[in-house]
């Protein structure tokens, strides 16, 4: 199953649109052509669509089946490719984003539900870190081999939007592979189960996230850190762009084959990082004496990259610049594993999926707010020109984020270690319950 868990994520990270949409939807000769806050307020709308559908997605994957709930995500996922192709004008970004979102709210947290349910139901839960980072991994990997493809889809084509039609492919490979997953990963889906049992259902996690001190904290977090990064990384394609067109490398080729190319380049690096960061979450884990406390570490270092890309950025410094957005990534994917297995520790198996969409949740609000917010602001900075880089305000507000993270740590209170068996079906300590 691991293999299959794995080539899940090889076959979802077949996004051959990721490494160019924003140039895509900003670009005037190449793409459509719209301004950096109309990209924010396009990410906004996708965010916001996926706040309204992602813990309800979760509670139909709880009690109705998680199989089912992927394979209705990878459709919407290839309706939402279809009409990204073939967008003209600017509405129709929004019908695509919307069914790109369903994909969105559908698929996150259903998935690492399963693998979760796998590793329980054979008495390997304390492998929840590893297993999870390796089959990250490969996602990872499969996003090194998409840059790949990508760039001979664009080298070859010249447009954007061919990647779109491409991308539909491999995901309908990955409906198939969904096929051969045992009954067993489905969960403890209810029979009968109406609208009563679903609101109920979604009650009862929601007040846990609430009552649970602890799990605020991980909310918050993914907010600050993740959100935020989903708002930011897309920025390093225009900067890579940059770089492509003052340094004097493949002077022959036309501008789109030149960016393209040093896009996939530092793509490639990137991702084949973040793979690496993937696998060797545990052992930093491990090595700092738990995933708290590698998780406090990380967010000094990421809060250190954003500061020194903020003057990077200002005097287009691109070439540097490029490696702090590709060390972003690497803590991104040292983190990101650490972030869910803390998460699990409060999730039932009957409720693992829609704890997991909470957080998704959360960290699709941050994004929907951020991403306006920088667009609006590097629109502004870019307008006025004597105000530097087109882009540093994307680092700047990102390091404000991880700023109010590190001087608001969370803190025991007082001596209390009675432990209580709390709905999530976790032990907790009974000093994490408010209330």
């Amino acid at each position: 199953m691991i293999k299959r868990f794995s080539l899940y994520g090889f076959l979802k990270n077949q996004r051959y649109f990721e490494i160019v949409f924003l140039l895509f939807i900003t670009d005037q000769r190449y793409g459509l052509g719209f301004s950096y806050t109309q990209f924010g307020l396009l990410i906004a709308f996708r965010e916001l669509c996926v706040i309204l559908m992602e813990v309800p997605s979760g509670a139909v994957a709880d009690l109705f089946g998680r199989r089912r709930s992927m394979i209705l995500s990878f459709i919407s996922y290839i309706a939402a490719f279809t009409v990204f192709g073939f967008s003209q004008v600017y509405w129709h970004l929004f019908i695509a984003m919307f069914f790109f979102a369903i994909g969105e709210a559908f698929r996150t947290g259903t998935h690492k539900a399963m693998i979760f349910t796998w590793l329980r139901n054979r008495g390997r839960v304390d492998e929840k870190t590893r297993v999870y980072g390796y089959t990250r991994s490969w996602a990872k990997i499969g996003s090194a081999v998409s840059v790949v493809l990508s760039v001979v889809i664009v080298f070859s084509l010249q447009k954007y939007n061919y990647v779109f039609f491409f991308a539909a492919i491999p995901y309908v490979m990955g409906l198939i592979n969904f096929l051969s997953y045992p009954a067993e990963l489905e969960g403890q889906p209810g029979t009968g189960v109406g609208v009563r049992e679903v609101c109920v259902h979604l009650w009862q996690c929601l007040r846990n996230a609430i009552a649970i001190r602890r799990l605020r904290r991980l909310i918050v977090e993914s907010m600050s850190f993740e959100g935020v990064y989903k708002a930011v990384e897309s920025y390093l394609q225009p900067v890579v762009m940059g770089m492509a067109l003052l340094i004097p490398i493949f002077i022959g080729l036309t501008d789109i084959r030149r960016g393209i190319l040093m896009i996939g380049a530092v793509y490639v690096v990137l991702y084949l990082a973040a793979a690496y960061a993937s696998r060797q979450s545990h052992r930093l884990s491990d090595r700092t004496g738990g995933e708290e406390k590698g998780s406090r570490l990380l967010w000094k270092v990421v809060f250190a990259l954003y500061i020194a890309l903020i003057p990077l950025l200002f005097f287009e410094y691109f070439y540097v610049a490029i490696v702090g957005f590709i060390a972003l990534a690497l803590i991104q994917n040292f983190w990101r594993p650490m972030l869910i297995s803390r998460f699990d520790a409060f999730a039932s198996e009957t409720r693992g999926a829609t704890i997991l969409s909470i957080e998704s949740q959360a960290k699709s609000f941050s994004t929907m707010i951020v991403a306006p917010i920088i667009g609006a602001a590097v629109d502004f900075v870019e307008k006025h020109q004597g105000l530097g880089g087109d882009f540093w305000p994307v680092a700047a507000i990102a390091a404000i984020a991880a700023l109010l993270m590190l001087l608001t740590p969370l803190k025991n209170r007082g001596n209390e270690v009675e432990a209580l068996e709390c709905e999530t079906g976790s032990v907790i300590d009974a000093e994490d319950v408010d209330g």
